[in-house]
């Protein structure tokens, strides 16, 4: 054997084909991140202009102003999911507030777009009269949650009122494989308005959906969006649909 300052030919053919197969690893795990949309591409809005000209926005009766787009890609497909808000008002503070909004899920195919699913929603006039309702992206989330090759949105929104985020309410929708499961969650400034209401279905999907549901709302907590009723965590952990601070 031909040796090379004290190492083997044999050994440096063996390292050269562990680093060769190691770079096909990485490319592979790459390109499969890619295809399963792990990282969604947010469009720009040349690249919306482009997939959503006027005559199309029509035919998918999108009237509100696009938002957001996000791209992704599974195993089922292309498919694009349409943020919307209807921007009514802008407030002294110079926000924009929206008193509907709508989002539109489509899988691509061919030259045309089969849609999914849709949200629509609107702000609620009672006491508390809200104000606006808007898209929370900060936590939404486009992930195959349990490996099957299919990504599970995560779409969240929610509202203001009188006393801001004390006062309104927060909605979570979860889609996977083909069932809509909601969170939905009133705010209150008083112990006894806070009231959360969770879908049955909930505590049927993948504990790794679930687990990512639950950091989200505590991440909402933290960051003053959401008072949820005292000792909630327990109360899903004990797979409850309805807690309040009345209980």
């Amino acid at each position: 054997m031909v040796l090379l300052r004290g190492i083997s030919l044999f050994n440096i053919l063996f390292k050269v084909k562990n680093i060769f197969t190691l770079f096909l690893a990485l490319f592979y795990l790459t390109t499969t991140a890619q295809k399963l949309g792990i990282s969604p591409q947010v469009l720009t809005s040349r690249q919306i202009a482009s997939l959503l000209p006027e005559v199309v926005r029509k035919t998918l009766n999108i009237t509100f102003p696009i938002f957001r787009v996000y791209k992704y890609v599974d195993n089922d497909g292309h498919h694009y999911c349409i943020l919307t808000e209807s921007k009514d008002e802008i407030a002294t503070d110079k926000d924009t507030l929206n008193h509907k909004i709508r989002a539109v899920s489509l899988k691509a195919d061919n030259s045309s777009f089969v849609k999914n699913w849709e949200i629509n929603d609107n702000i609620i006039k009672n006491e508390n009269d809200e104000t606006s309702i808007w898209f929370w992206t900060k936590y939404t989330d486009f992930k195959d949650y349990d490996g099957d090759g299919l990504v599970d949105p995560i779409i969240v929104y929610g509202t203001s009122a009188l006393n801001g985020y004390d006062d309104g309410r927060i909605k979570i929708l979860i889609y996977h494989k083909g069932r809509k499961v909601a969170i939905r969650h009133q705010n209150g400034v008083l112990d006894l308005a806070r009231e959360t209401q969770v879908d049955k279905a909930f505590y049927d999907l993948p504990i790794s959906l679930q687990t990512s549901v639950k950091q989200k709302m505590e991440l909402m907590r933290k960051n003053g969006q959401a008072i949820f009723p005292a000792g909630w965590q327990v109360a899903m952990k004990n797979k409850k649909t309805s807690f309040n601070e009345r209980q």
